[in-house]
Formats: C-alpha cells, sequence, structure tokens
C-alpha cells in the first residue's frame, strides 16, 4: 500500500471564518489510525487536526514550516540526528526542508498549523 493510502488527509476545509469549532467532538468521532481534518485557514495558513496512532514516513516540506500542537497523548518527532518528545500543551516548529516523520506510540490528538499549499504527505 502506498503512504497516501496509508493515512486518511481529508484537505477540504471543514469550518469557515466565524463558526465555533468543537474539537474534542471532532476527536472523538475519529476512528481511524491515522486521520487528519483541514479545520480551518488562517490567512494563508491552514489549521489541521490529526488523530494519530502509529508513524507516519520519513518526509520533507520544501518551502514550507510545519508546527505541531499535542492536545492529548504523546508526539515524537523524529530528525535525522534525534528525536523530539512532546506532551499535551507542548508544540514544536519543523523548519522547511528539514527531513522527519511524527510517530505516536498510542492515540495522539495534534493541532497542525501550516501553509495553505503544504503537501501534507511531503515534496
Amino acid at each position: 500500500m502506498s503512504d497516501d493510502n496509508k493515512y486518511s488527509i481529508d484537505l477540504d476545509v471543514k469550518f469557515k471564518a466565524m463558526e465555533i469549532i468543537d474539537i474534542s467532538k471532532l476527536i472523538a468521532n475519529c476512528t481511524k489510525k491515522w486521520q487528519n481534518l483541514s479545520l480551518c485557514n488562517v490567512n494563508d495558513s491552514v489549521v489541521r487536526l490529526a488523530v494519530i496512532e502509529g508513524e507516519f514516513h520519513w518526509h520533507k516540506h520544501v518551502k514550507e514550516d510545519e508546527f505541531f500542537f499535542v492536545i492529548e497523548g504523546v508526539l515524537l518527532i523524529d530528525l535525522e540526528d534525534n528525536t523530539i518528545k512532546l506532551k499535551p500543551n507542548q508544540g514544536f516548529t519543523v523548519p522547511k526542508g528539514i527531513i522527519h516523520r511524527t510517530r505516536a506510540p498510542s492515540r495522539t490528538s495534534v493541532l497542525l498549523i501550516e501553509k495553505s499549499t503544504v503537501k501534507p504527505t511531503g515534496d
């Protein structure tokens, strides 16, 4: 199975400005091991919710930074020379051009902020 088919990544933005987004309800409704929802646009960026368990493939984004903020669970971000461990209420930015992969040893919920031009599976 290709990496693009392993993950459920929905690029259609679900909410417009001035709409309430119930993150807890969205998390509760996620049933897949790797689910990524595009919540809203903020200027030239998109805010996504990822509810994940397992690991993503190694990749990079040539033109875009990627910000991760853990809501619940633990997120491991593997870089070429070390691993960043994020717990709830912690965030981390992976700069453009840096090869990385994310892993979640158990069900983990993460908010991501990235330019709307980013390809979530990498360049």
